[in-house]
């Protein structure tokens, strides 16, 4: 074609051409050159062609964004298909995927997502790229992967894998024979395993086991008649439990867990689990409560080939450690990256820390359970209360399977759960409740006027409350509350609107760790009555210094003149409050930031602004408290019941 059509243009002109209609996907050349006039347009001199200065000008229309890319995976793992997933790798184990163009595509970048987050990648440049991921948890995933072209982002295509469970335990102990050595469950070849024996003294067996109540055996199968598990307690003098040798081989990754319960503030250091050196003259590695740094503590201790003695630490929370209550600790040794990490409740401690030299000494001898070694023939730091369910792994686990350990899965499937405390006031009478089922030994004591009815705590809402010695539970892991109130309406009236009262709670330094609580937020007339009636709502969480609350609020006005069930969930892995009233749950579970608690465990009053206050109207009854977030209506209806 040419341009113009007609006539001549001036010199300096700009000219416009129109394609004929061009078809997507089909490749065209072009060139241009010009001609200038002279000499009345008799004559004109040529510019050169394109053609023949760079070549042809080649270009293919494509007037769609990207079509779904290819997406591959590289062994270990592989794709799902519709007849086959087989599971691949393992937590920690990279996956390795390659993103490529669709047939006839040009791409100029990728963005990814897996199932498991909600936010796509930033974009990763290039028409194939590859990108190395690393799963934290077994099962499967679904990646999703979309590209970019000059017109922006394309069609998403997506593939599922399935990551492997990854290496089991090499060490279980549960503590749930009658007698005898604690068994080595994390294998059934008698051969390989590592049973712990128990000190002559100062070591046995009772029914404060962390898993609580067992209905169902390893494999799911029902018991019939329900256990209560078993764990190892122990004098804090000469109590321990022992594997004949090493447990784990401690210059290749591992990681070592257990629950612990310190029953009081102990007089000296309390060891856990440790692992005797390959001389026998200390621990290699411990994780123990230090009355130093009032704190727990993984540490590491070798001599180098010179008898120089190194030690390396990873510290837990240095203020408020809890006493009395159940805890799960965890180390883990990457000999990858030559560094030690302290896990509480799920959570590491701090960032990794790095060995300050070197390869460390083989700790080759005895794994130990509530008692460590630091010098030759002088064992120390024995134990006092509670240890349960320790395990041993010769792989750094990943921060994802540390806190399914501690969230601690039962045969059948629900969040293993430990009554610590309970009280039932029916058919009782006085001004102590001793706590009638869990074995943890608490009494409720009654001040102010309030008493036993032989139904319920009875509360006036002046002065009256009930305590007990507290903390009951380690408010920084999972826990499980409930208790059934009935309201004073009469009294609560007299109330000033904004009042604000507590059922059960636990306080802490500066106020409240958590609890049940009524606010009175106005007051209407019954239709029935023709009588003033308050009108609240229910809390579940912490009351804060300025009045506000924090946690989960009732969906509807509590409810008057009749007992209203309230079952509070903390989720440690999840950070989440839960509020259930009856088997409802109410609200959606709401983020929430724990408060480690002191003190008194408190009835019918509330602590707040460093001064008890907050006393309840009305009757309480069945109050029970456990190690462990259930973590459905089911097992709340299995457990505390309507």
């Amino acid at each position: 074609m040419e341009r113009p059509t007609s006539g001549h243009a001036a010199d300096n002109t700009k000219l416009f051409a129109d394609t004929p209609t061009l078809t997507d996907g089909t490749l065209y050349r072009y060139r241009t050159w010009t001609r200038s006039y002279y000499n009345s347009y008799n004559s004109h001199l040529s510019s050169a062609s394109n053609a023949s200065t760079t070549g042809w000008c080649y270009f293919k229309v494509d007037s769609s964004r990207p079509k779904a890319p290819g997406i591959a995976v590289a062994s270990p793992y592989s794709r799902c298909t519709a007849n086959a997933c087989a599971p691949g790798g393992g937590p920690g184990v990279d996956a390795s995927f390659t993103f490529t163009p669709y047939s006839g595509d040009t791409n100029t970048a990728y963005m990814y997502k897996l199932s498991t987050e909600v936010s796509w990648s930033a974009p990763i440049p290039g028409s194939t790229v590859t990108k190395v991921i690393t799963p934290s948890a077994p099962g499967t995933y679904t990646i999703y992967v979309r590209a970019k072209d000059t017109l922006g982002w394309g069609a998403q295509n997506a593939i599922d894998f399935v990551v492997d469970e990854g290496p089991g335990p090499v060490g279980q102990w549960h503590f749930n024979e009658p007698s005898g050595a604690a068994v080595d469950t994390s294998t059934t070849v008698t051969a390989n395993q590592d049973n712990a024996a128990l000190s002559a003294s100062g070591a046995s067996r009772d029914g404060r086991g962390r898993r609580g109540v067992i209905t169902k055996d390893p494999t799911g199968n029902d018991l019939g008649t329900p256990v209560t598990d078993t764990g190892l307690t122990l004098d804090g003098s000469a109590g321990y439990a022992a594997t004949s040798g090493a447990v784990l081989e401690t210059r290749a990754s591992y990681t070592v867990s257990a629950w612990a319960r310190i029953a009081s503030a102990p007089a000296h250091n309390y060891a856990v689990v440790s692992q005797v050196s390959s001389d026998s003259t200390a621990s290699g590695f411990s994780i123990y409560y230090s009355t130093s740094y009032k704190g727990w503590i993984f540490n590491w201790h070798w001599r180098d080939s010179a008898g120089t003695s190194h030690i390396v630490r990873s510290y837990g929370d240095q203020t408020s450690v809890p006493f009395g209550v159940w805890t799960h600790l965890a180390g883990v040794y990457d000999s990858k990256a030559k560094t030690i990490q302290l896990y509480v409740n799920g959570k590491p401690q701090g960032s990794p820390v790095v060995l300050d030299s070197g390869q460390p000494m083989a700790a080759n001898g005895s794994f130990l359970i509530g008692r460590s070694l630091y010098t030759a023939g002088s064992p120390t730091d024995y134990f006092g209360g509670q240890i349960d369910e320790v395990r041993a792994w010769q792989v750094d686990l990943t921060d994802a399977l540390i806190s399914t350990d501690a969230r601690l899965m039962n045969s059948n499937g629900y969040v293993s759960a430990e009554l610590v405390a309970s009280w039932n006031p029916a058919d009782h009478s006085g001004t102590t409740l001793a706590d009638s089922d869990s074995g943890y030994g608490r009494a409720l004591t009654l001040s102010g006027g309030a008493s036993l009815d032989g139904e319920g705590i009875v509360l006036h809402g002046a002065d009256s409350a009930a305590t007990a010695s507290g903390p009951l539970v380690d408010e920084t892991g999972s826990f499980t509350a409930t208790t059934a109130v009935q309201l004073d309406a009469d009294a609560l009236v007299a109330k000033s609107i904004g009042y604000t009262a507590q059922v059960i709670g636990q306080p802490s330094a500066d106020g409240s760790a958590w609890g049940f609580w009524y606010e009175l937020k106005n007051t209407d007339i019954d239709p029935e009555t023709d009588k003033t009636i308050p009108v609240g709502v229910w809390h579940f969480g912490r009351l804060d210094p300025n009045g506000g609350f924090t946690g989960v609020t009732s969906d509807a006005a509590a409810t008057l003149g009749s007992s209203v069930r309230m079952t509070g969930v903390y989720d440690a892995q999840s950070g989440t409050v839960s509020l259930y009233l009856g088997l409802n749950q109410n609200g959606d579970d709401t983020a929430y930031a724990a408060v480690v608690g002191s003190g008194d465990f408190a009835v019918g009053k509330g602590f707040a602004n460093s001064a008890w206050g907050h006393y309840l109207p009305g009757s309480v009854t069945d109050i029970r408290v456990w190690a462990g977030a259930m973590a459905s209506q089911d097992q709340i209806r299995n457990t505390v019941g309507d």
